[in-house]
């Protein structure tokens, strides 16, 4: 479970320079301003929240914690911002809205099966979802060397290799056994994806997505849902630009937590770039390699509007479901206010590109 959180694919660079992008960059405070009072929150595709960050989709939650994806989502409302629901969750899409009231934005992939992406658009319709999140990086899985060595499958099963792991962490291993439901639940009334027992992830990933799906598909897409639309898996400006030229509202530039392409560039590197191509046209959402408050204050110094964190609240919800979230939510919210107020910076509009420099730009 650890490895499956925490690892990237092939040798992992991506994975790692997505962390080290952020330390190529200072912050340059403003001294003697009135920073009493801190405002974080900010909109988001037509939407209000407390947080200029929010939770990113993350398939399958239910590897990880007993309370699943109801146990993410119910800390997304208790402090205001978006939770997003992947198509691959273990927790229904009608089952999520029913437990929240806060903004709550769907991760959907274009499947082989159109009528299935159909369906879960007029679903998420039904459901009041705010958002859909189109992920764009899955034409097929990534190498994750990580999880072939551990023999990770779905559902997880007790092994000589992990046996011991299992014995010594009993109260995730009681829960495992007390609430083995493991069905991805918004595709199991159609996709018989786990019915014939336990399969590889990357075999099941591999079986399910479309290699054909282009730019003509995100259009179809587009004239089936109304809402604001958020395109997942930027990473150039020419794509940002195909992307708004579909009718995106937002792009998600990311590199799939370097889970995918081994070698792709840290969405942090990329966020002037992109920006300066789209100007106003698409609010950028920076996902992958976040982890601290000025990690976030950084991004939107160099021109995004928002964060998303995905392995950062998975490690929480391992840890202790819901509290562990919820613990994850307050270390970064605290962190934020903390970086703001020594920035000087009272509120997310106050922050700007003067705020920022690369290591070099400081003479």
């Amino acid at each position: 479970m650890f490895h499956y959180i925490d690892g990237g694919s092939d040798d992992e660079w991506t994975l790692r320079r997505n962390r080290q992008g952020f330390a190529d960059y200072w912050l340059l405070p403003e001294v003697l301003r009135d920073v009493a009072e801190i405002d974080l929150s900010t909109e988001l595709v037509g939407q209000r929240i407390a947080l200029p960050f929010f939770l990113a989709p993350t398939g399958m939650s239910r590897l990880f914690h007993h309370g699943k994806e109801l146990a993410v989502a119910r800390a997304a409302e208790k402090f205001g911002t978006f939770y997003s629901l992947s198509t691959l969750g273990t927790t229904s899409l009608e089952e999520v809205a029913a437990t929240i009231a806060t903004p709550k934005m769907f991760q959907i992939y274009i499947l082989k099966d159109r009528e299935l992406t159909r369906e879960f658009v007029q679903r998420c319709k039904a459901a009041g979802y705010e958002a859909l999140c189109l992920t764009t990086d899955m034409a097929m899985a990534g190498n994750r060397e990580r999880d072939l060595r551990t023999g990770m499958i779905m559902p997880p099963r007790f092994g000589l290799g992990s046996l011991w792991s299992f014995i010594a962490h009993p109260y995730w291993s009681l829960n495992f056994l007390a609430h083995p439901d493991f069905r991805l639940a918004n595709v199991a009334h159609r996709v018989d994806a786990l019915g014939g027992g336990a399969m590889g992830l990357i075999d099941y990933v591999n079986s399910q997505f479309d290699r054909s799906v282009t730019w003509r598909d995100v259009e179809w897409l587009r004239g089936e849902w109304d809402g604001p639309l958020v395109v997942k898996g930027v990473l150039s400006p020419a794509d940002a630009e195909r992307a708004c030229a579909v009718g995106a509202n937002a792009l998600m530039i990311s590199n799939h937590g370097g889970r995918q392409l081994d070698g792709a560039p840290a969405p942090v590197d990329l966020v002037r770039p992109i920006r300066d191509r789209v100007g106003d046209a698409a609010q950028l959402i920076v996902d992958s390699g976040v982890r601290r408050g000025t990690d976030i204050v950084k991004a939107i110094a160099l021109g995004a509007d928002a964060c998303s964190i995905g392995k950062a609240y998975l490690y929480g919800l391992a840890a202790g479901g819901q509290q562990g979230v919820e613990h994850v939510l307050g270390l970064l919210r605290t962190e934020l206010v903390r970086a703001m107020t020594l920035l000087g910076c009272a509120s997310i509009n106050d922050i700007g590109e003067k705020h920022v420099a690369e290591l070099g730009e400081i003479a």
